[in-house]
Formats: structure tokens, C-alpha cells, sequence
């Protein structure tokens, strides 16, 4: 406990000293060093507390010598787990971290495009506030999409705020009774009954749906997914904090290797270490 006190400490003086300076922004480039080559981060300046706090670990050594242990093709590579360092062949890692989580700092400007650097974290149900894991990061590699992907994909996540609203009132108890009914005939597979009661709700979860807004894609967005692209079903719900600059070709050739049934990649990606560079 008292390394974990000495740790927040420092982050946070390094996060005062970082946030005070001014014009600093070509000191505060990351220079990667991998096996398979080199790349450069730039961050954020409205995301400083994950800036701050990803420049401290940098500076500490944290990072060197740890694995790129989870690739999936098409969609990010992701590194930063502390169990990674040294871990023997077939090891299940992305557990780790340095002890502590960072305030999701979710700014809706920065999204998911290729090459964005994200923090890593645990899932909603157990992470409402969706802090972010103290190390683990991943890096946005995702696929080009059409218009129309987008637009279906604005559809579902809509859809998806409608079944979470709706869950949330089969769990009160004014919808009780409602809920013994629905789970009655799932169970029986009464599917006309079912869906007959379900669509009683129609006008509650359309004017949630309104109360909340639908989600839309603006221009930058559809303009960065059907060319570059990205993961576009990530927005909003983890902090974008980077961007690569350079050695995104590194990126692509690291997201293409394979991997085993977890996500490994079977050749290990060692990060060599990080430091930081004025360009």
C-alpha cells in the first residue's frame, strides 16, 4: 500500500508540473521502441490526466521490456500489463496494471479513427464510470467502413440504449409483474405474446431515445471511417488520450501477426522501451 501512495504522489506533482507549462507539446512526444520497429505518440491536451500519467510511467521505466500481449486483427493491438514482462510462452495476460485506475476523461471530439491511442478497461458492469486501467493501452488499427455500415451502426446503438433502458425498468418495481410475464413466455417460447408485450413499450423507449439523442456520426467521423477508418463502435465509451505520428506502418505490421487463441501473438512483440523526444 504505501508504494501505491508513493506512486499517486508522484503522478499527481507530475501531472502539476505538466499542466503548468505552456508550448511544451514537442517535449512531451513518446518515442516507442519495438522488435519490429519504432513509432511515435503524440497526446492530448484535454485528456491530461491519462497525458500526465502516461508520461510518468514512461519516465519511470514502467513500460520497458512489457508485451503488445493481445492483436487482434483489424481492430487494435493493445499493451501495457505489468504480468506481461518476461511471461512464458502461452501465458493468459491483460490483468495487470500498476495498482490504481485514472477518471475516464471522454472527450467527444477525439474518436476512434486508425492510429489513436485509447486506455484500456474493465467492462461497464463492473466499471459504471468506465475509469480506465492505470497502464494498459491500446491502439486503434480497425477497418474501413461504407456509409451505410455507419448508418446501421448508428441503428444498433441506438437499439442498444432502447434494451438498456428497458432492462432498466423490468428491474423496478412497478414493471414487477411485467417482467414475470416476458420471462414466462420466453420461457414457453409464447413468441407472439412476448413480442405483443414488449411492443407496449414502443412509446417509452422511443421518448427515451429522444431524451437522450440518437446516435449520428458527424462529418469528421464519417470522413475518417470511410477512408482511413477505425472501430467506430468504441466511441464514446473509452478515452481517446493519442495519436501515432509516425511508424504507423509498425502498427499494421504487428496487428497482422499471429496469434493464438487469446490473442497472443505467438512471436513475442517486446516493447524495448519508451522515452521522450522533442519530434
Amino acid at each position: 500500500m504505501r508504494g501505491i501512495h508513493f506512486l499517486a504522489l508522484l503522478l499527481f506533482f507530475s501531472s502539476c508540473s505538466l499542466l503548468s507549462k505552456k508550448n511544451t507539446s514537442g517535449k512531451e512526444l513518446v518515442l516507442v521502441t519495438t522488435n519490429y520497429g519504432n513509432f511515435k505518440l503524440k497526446f492530448n491536451d484535454e485528456t491530461p490526466l491519462h497525458k500526465a500519467n502516461f508520461l510518468a510511467l514512461v519516465d519511470s521505466g514502467f513500460y520497458d521490456s512489457l508485451l503488445f500481449h493481445r492483436v487482434i486483427k483489424n481492430f487494435m493491438v493493445q499493451g501495457g500489463d505489468p504480468d506481461s514482462k518476461s511471461a512464458a510462452a502461452g501465458k493468459v495476460l491483460g490483468n495487470g496494471g500498476p495498482g490504481y485506475q485514472v477518471d475516464a476523461e471522454i472527450v467527444p471530439k477525439y474518436f476512434h479513427k486508425k492510429g489513436v491511442l485509447c486506455a484500456a478497461r474493465q467492462g461497464d458492469d463492473g466499471n459504471p464510470k468506465r475509469k480506465s486501467s492505470g497502464s494498459q493501452f491500446y491502439i486503434v488499427t480497425g477497418r474501413v467502413f461504407t456509409i451505410d455500415n455507419l448508418h446501421k451502426m448508428e441503428e444498433g446503438i441506438d437499439y442498444s440504449k432502447k434494451v438498456k433502458c428497458l432492462q432498466a425498468l423490468m428491474q423496478t418495481e412497478e414493471y414487477r409483474e411485467t417482467n414475470k410475464w416476458l420471462q414466462y413466455y420466453q420461457g414457453a417460447r409464447m413468441s407472439y405474446q412476448y413480442d405483443s408485450l414488449i411492443h407496449t413499450f414502443d412509446p417509452i423507449l422511443d421518448a427515451y431515445l429522444d431524451s437522450v439523442g440518437h446516435h449520428k456520426f458527424n462529418e469528421e467521423q464519417i470522413q475518417a471511417y470511410t477512408t482511413v477508418g477505425g472501430a467506430p463502435h468504441l466511441d464514446g465509451a473509452y478515452t481517446v488520450y493519442g495519436e501515432v505520428i509516425e511508424g504507423m506502418d509498425v502498427i499494421d505490421l504487428i496487428s497482422n501477426l499471429g496469434c493464438d487463441q487469446y490473442d497472443r501473438p505467438k512471436s513475442d512483440v517486446v516493447i524495448l522501451g519508451m522515452k521522450r523526444v522533442k519530434k
